[in-house]
């Protein structure tokens, strides 16, 4: 039977778009396939449908997300009455729940509906759909006895419905007001009740958005740039000096296109980042000559410019009238708001509430959202030494407005601010370090040379050295001032693991440094290793890799089973190749007897059921192995690159294991999604630290 959860409300400007993507995310952490449905739609786009379809690349058909349009609905209501309005989006929703396990409702917004008696026809609606509802309030520039009685009655109207009420959740609270609030209503309501605070960068339009509300044209910009919130407007009109102190972070700057000086000074102060400003727009279209806009590209790559026709007073009245809106153009906003979810609501109890069982299945999806929910569950620290980087940038937004994880950049301060100025990204939140000019330097080089004292460095090599930002980077996660560190997506690997093994060393519990690479195939994770570490193990080593992969798999949900990999299943090869593996199987056996492994095995033997009735009917392991153990990094790689391109199948990784602390490689050609996803996992490994690790060992770990 499919379940449903109807997401309404009582009122317009409640900010409901952050619960229906809260909800939504929540909904696909668990569940496989998750319809969309909204009963009753506005002519034209709706944005937030297309925000779901876009983020959570659903496949529903567009035509089946809609019931019916308010119009539509307001005239068959007001000719055939409402037994045959609800029986129509009654058939409507079931078009859907017959191809989905779960399906998300979104209720009608309350805003120009023309609907009478709304908040009852939500209530029926959820009940003809057997639905549970969760009920939004909005909090908005309400004192606090305004929130509680408007939190009283949302519930009473839907319980007195006879509606199953789950939860309240009140959006858009004053900061200051949110906690007492919660308490409050925690008391007197018999249902949980969750306080969202309101978030100045939720309203705020991005530069887009402004195009798209006043008809503007681009001159200058790219999609980034477009993308940017707008969160305050300064009107130029002032001579330069008077103008440039005006400025604010992530301000539009309104000025007729004519004043070449407040134009070219607000790019040049955002190009130096002081301030960062969201972009230019120009009034009375009047447009400067092409050497002012050729020297405006020059000096911001990427920063808007555009234009529009009237003057700046009656620009100045369209654009105090925009707030921001969640869609698929503005996927920071979807990253904030999903921040604010996870930190106000108990997404857990939630769950529980939604009666939401964990499928079978394991989605790439499901996966990632897991790493990122087990992430912040218990906050660490990440230190990423490549902070100019535009991809680290990218990721480091993505992390700093989901609240994964305390992230330190490393890299010149002025050149990561700039350089992060460029993109439109804020930093709020997150630590810069200068290696050359910090004071940890000296004790980083004094620590440093003691520990490479035997290879005779010096504190003043070692000066210079402990600049580098991978050794700098290290060096912290040695001290406790970082949890873990992820690099690579500019350096190399060598360059990457190194400092590593030089300064964390290798865990008493492993004999080597490996890795495994998580592999999110349709509907199922499986865990490969080494393929991006060891050329060509021995039997011990390959032994110690398949129990370090086992333990990695665990720490991330994997039930271990252990396919030792060859190119013969059982006793039916020999030769140098199989007998080592079946010799690191027996290690395996020996060291570790709780362990399920099998092997040699071939590996359609070792994933393959009906292969594996055949080649080793009685074993646990073949048919259902889920951590694959290649003999060597020939066969590794380009196994895991062959599956990862011609299965589909998204490859997470390589996550090192067998070091004392966390650091994680990345590859050079990174996307923004893979090192976001990487910093989760190093701050997943973090939490399963032992405390009170012995200091590391004098003896080197070897280098691969």
């Amino acid at each position: 039977m499919t379940h449903s959860v109807y997401v309404t409300g009582i009122e317009r400007g409640d900010g409901r778009q952050v619960v229906e993507l809260g909800v939504m995310e929540l909904l696909t952490r668990h569940v496989d396939r998750v319809g969309v449905y909204r009963p009753l739609a506005h002519r034209g786009r709706d944005h937030m449908a297309d925000l779901l379809r876009a983020r959570y690349r659903l496949t529903q058909s567009p035509e089946t997300v809609y019931g019916m349009r308010i119009d539509e609905a307001a005239a068959m209501l007001a000719e055939r009455g409402e037994d045959e309005l609800v029986s129509r989006l009654v058939e409507g929703f079931h078009r859907v729940a017959r191809e989905y396990e779960f399906v998300l409702v979104l209720g009608s917004d309350f805003a120009d509906t023309s609907l009478p008696a709304e908040i009852s026809l939500n209530g029926r609606l959820a009940n003809e759909f057997g639905a549970s509802v969760l009920p939004v309030v909005g909090g908005q520039k309400q004192s606090g006895e305004s929130v509680r009685a408007e939190v009283r009655n949302a519930y009473s109207a839907y319980a007195a419905l006879g509606c199953d009420v789950i939860a309240v959740i009140v959006n858009r609270v004053d900061p200051g007001e949110r906690s007492g609030a919660e308490d409050w209503l925690s008391q007197r309501l018999p249902v949980p009740c969750y306080v969202l605070p309101e978030d100045a960068s939720l309203s705020a339009p991005t530069v887009q958005q402004v195009v798209s509300a006043l008809g503007a044209t681009v001159l200058l910009g790219d999609a980034s740039g477009l993308a940017r919130d707008v969160r305050d407007f300064v009107f130029g009109g002032a001579m330069l000096p008077a103008f440039l102190p005006a400025l604010t972070e992530g301000c539009l700057v309104v000025t007729p296109g004519d004043r070449a000086d407040l134009i070219i000074g607000a790019l040049a102060a955002h190009t130096a980042g002081a301030p960062p400003i969201a972009g230019v727009l120009l009034t009375l279209d009047e447009r400067p000559g092409p050497d002012i806009m050729a020297l405006a590209s020059r000096l911001a790559p990427g920063t808007p410019v555009v234009s529009v026709a009237g003057g700046s007073f009656p620009t100045a009245g369209e654009l105090f009238a925009l707030e921001g809106k969640l869609n698929a153009t503005s996927p920071r906003k979807a990253e904030t708001a999903l921040g604010l979810f996870d930190r106000h609501v108990d997404t857990g109890e939630l769950t529980h509430r939604i009666s939401l069982a964990r499928s079978g299945r394991v989605t790439p999806m499901m996966f990632e959202h897991e790493l990122i929910e087990r992430s912040r569950s218990g906050r660490r620290r990440v230190v990423l030494p490549e902070g100019s980087e535009e991809r680290v940038l990218r990721a480091a937004d993505v992390l700093l407005r989901r609240d994964v994880c305390e992230l330190t950049l490393l890299g010149d301060e002025e050149v990561v601010r700039k350089r992060a100025a460029e993109l439109g990204i804020s930093l709020e939140g997150a630590h810069l370090i200068d290696p050359v000019a910090s004071p940890l330097r000296e004790r980083f080089a004094e620590l440093y040379a003691k520990l490479r004292a035997h290879k005779g460095m010096s504190v003043e090599l070692a000066h210079d050295v402990v600049a580098d930002v991978s050794y700098f980077g290290t060096l912290m996660v040695q001290e406790g001032l970082a949890d873990g560190m992820v690099s690579g997506a500019v350096h190399s690997t060598a360059a990457t693991i190194r400092p590593a093994f030089e300064i964390i060393k290798t865990s008493p519990e492993a004999e080597i440094v490996s890795s495994v690479f998580f592999m999110c195939l349709a509907d199922r994770v499986l865990v490969y290793g080494d393929c991006a570490v060891n050329p060509d193990p021995n039997a011990e080593q390959l032994a110690d890799i398949a129990i370090q992969s086992a333990a990695t798999a665990a720490q991330f949900g994997v039930e271990p089973r252990i396919a030792m990999l060859s190119y013969s299943t059982g006793s039916s090869g020999s030769g140098a190749d199989v007998d080592k593996v079946r010799r690191a199987t027996a290690l395996v056996r020996e060291r570790r007897p709780d362990l399920l492994v099998e092997g040699p095995i071939q590996y359609d033997a070792a994933v393959d059921a009906a292969v594996a009735a055949t080649k080793l009917p009685d074993s646990q392991v073949a048919g259902n192995a889920t951590v694959l153990v290649f003999p060597d990094l020939n066969t590794g790689n380009n196994t895991y690159k062959a599956v990862q391109r011609s299965a589909g199948a998204v490859a997470v990784g390589p996550v090192l294991q067998g070091l004392r602390k966390p650091v994680n490689d990345l590859s050079r050609g990174a996307l923004v999604q893979d090192i976001v996803n990487t910093v989760a996992i190093t701050a997943i490994q973090a939490q399963g630290e032992r405390p009170g690790a012995a200091p590391p060992p004098t003896q080197e770990a070897p280098t691969p």
